[in-house]
């Protein structure tokens, strides 16, 4: 049977921010083959692939996706390394070190009902044209192999190569100084993450009092955009009940960090990147356009260049002529993308171009230790900018596309819909709607990539009125988009 990729745009299949994102339900076996097999033909135009490194992250729906994608490895005659579940950092810095493309199986941060696929080359993430091609790609589907979109005969998955935990482990250990993290406690928020065991064994090794805590095997939406109350009232309770120097997490595949200093004040994801990438010495720094302003502000950074929101685009800034090394990019939910090698004290670390949470929980951790102080003084030398972000679930991304193209095209909607905030200064379209105001406010509408949201960034002098901002444009866009 005949498949063309972009015929799954019909049952809510395609590319988001980052990979491929759908419902559950809609992610069904033969639809999964497909994807692989798209992803194995467009890559076989560059040369014959003879492995494949597979792995998934801990959502429920996770395993019998990936035993889909190495059923489409095999048929097209690929070997499968696979690599079990694993951050999925982990999963690419191993299979950039084997120099083979790698699939991993994950939603990231979005709900459980819903999950996804990202794609590697032996070279890094997929770019926007790499997914432009696999969703011009036609495919057949082996007859008899699946009825009513579930594989007939699911193959068992392959036994788990635990090589590329180790290699990861390996990576950070040997990067900063042996013992750095002596004598500070360090709570590990576990949930459901894939990361928590690994990273809990990277902080030992550096020495850290490492504190486990909130571990359940129920899938939890940690999203680093926009953390939930209930979070924030957890940090705040973890870190004087276990007199914690920090709390550390990731989202549910381990490439975006949660950082909570020693009095459980989570530290925003663009403050988060400034900080690693100013440890790392980086001096080409790439950076979605909703990222804190306080990145030029702060004069660390020798050229600084603005992008889309998603990896991908971070990824072509960072291979763009004239960036000078060290190359790092890093998005607004803090996972830090590494686009040359970095040296520092003697010790070396290659590059590894798709996000991750482990680099810049250390960076930080680190940088603290070094100084010998508190977490929360690392903010005292950045220019006093903050930013908040929220969302608007089950929000028709036709809605607040409409939403967004009537106020980019008309001024004097624009005016009227921001006259409470006062007037408009300048608008920038890279990615949604992103209005700086005469006061030096931002507020950026977005429609999400990954899921139907509607998601609101602010920028303001405090971080009460960050919020305040952000709250007023979602509730302002859920009132003009009526």
């Amino acid at each position: 049977m005949e498949l063309t990729i972009r015929s799954l745009a019909t049952r809510g299949v395609g590319f988001g921010t980052s990979g491929v994102r759908a419902t559950v339900d809609a992610l069904t076996d033969d639809v999964c083959y497909a994807y692989a097999a798209a992803f194995l033909q467009v890559l076989g135009r560059r040369g014959p692939v003879r492995r494949v490194a597979i792995g998934h992250d801990l959502r429920p729906s996770s395993p019998r996706i990936t035993a889909a994608c190495v059923a489409a490895c095999r048929d097209a005659g690929a070997e499968v390394v696979h690599c079990g579940a694993l951050p999925t950092p982990a999963l690419a810095h191993h299979a950039m070190g084997l120099g083979v493309p790698a699939i991993v199986v994950t939603g990231s941060h979005i709900p459980f009902d819903r999950n996804g696929i990202k794609f590697y080359t032996p070279w890094g993430e997929i770019l926007k044209e790499d997914e432009a091609a696999i969703t011009a790609a036609t495919v057949n589907l082996p007859d008899g192999a699946f009825a009513g979109g579930r594989l007939v005969a699911p193959a068992p998955l392959p036994p788990v190569d635990a090589s590329a935990l180790a290699g990861y482990v390996r990576r950070y250990v040997g990067f900063v100084p042996a013992g750095i993290l002596r004598g500070r406690r360090i709570g590990l928020y576990e949930h459901s993450s894939v990361a928590r065991d690994v990273l809990k064994e990277i902080l030992a090794a550096l020495g850290a009092e490492v504190v486990p805590l909130g571990r359940t095997d129920v899938f939890v939406p940690v999203d680093t955009e926009a953390v939930s109350d209930e979070d924030e009232q957890k940090a705040r309770a973890w870190v004087a009940e276990h007199r914690l120097d920090a709390l550390v997490s990731t989202d549910g595949d381990g490439d975006r960090p949660l950082v909570a200093d020693e009095r459980g004040e989570f530290l925003r994801g663009d403050l988060v990147g400034l900080l690693c990438a100013r440890f790392l010495g980086v001096r080409t720094l790439v950076t979605p356009v909703s990222s804190n302003t306080a990145v030029e502000r702060c004069g660390a950074f020798p050229k600084v260049v603005r992008t889309r929101i998603g990896s991908p685009y971070v990824i072509a800034g960072m291979s763009a002529p004239g960036a000078e090394a060290p190359v790092g990019g890093y998005e607004a939910n803090g996972g830090f993308l590494l686009g040359s090698d970095v040296a520092r004290g003697g010790a070396h670390l290659a590059a590894l171009p798709t996000r991750d949470a482990a680099l810049p929980i250390v960076a930080l951790l680190g940088a603290a230790a070094e100084r010998g102080q508190p977490l929360s003084a690392l903010r005292a030398d950045v220019p006093p900018r903050f930013t908040s972000s929220d969302r608007i679930a089950a929000f028709e991304t036709a809605r607040s596309q409409r939403l967004v193209s009537r106020l980019a095209a008309d001024a004097a909607a624009l005016r009227g819909f921001f006259a409470p905030l006062g007037a408009p200064a300048s608008v920038d379209q890279t990615d949604g709607l992103r209005v700086t105001l005469a006061s030096g406010e931002i507020v950026h509408l977005r429609p999400s990539g990954n899921a139907p949201e509607l998601r609101c960034y602010a920028e303001a002098d405090s971080p009460a009125r960050a919020r305040e901002l952000a709250a007023w444009g979602l509730k302002a866009a859920r009132a003009g988009a009526e």
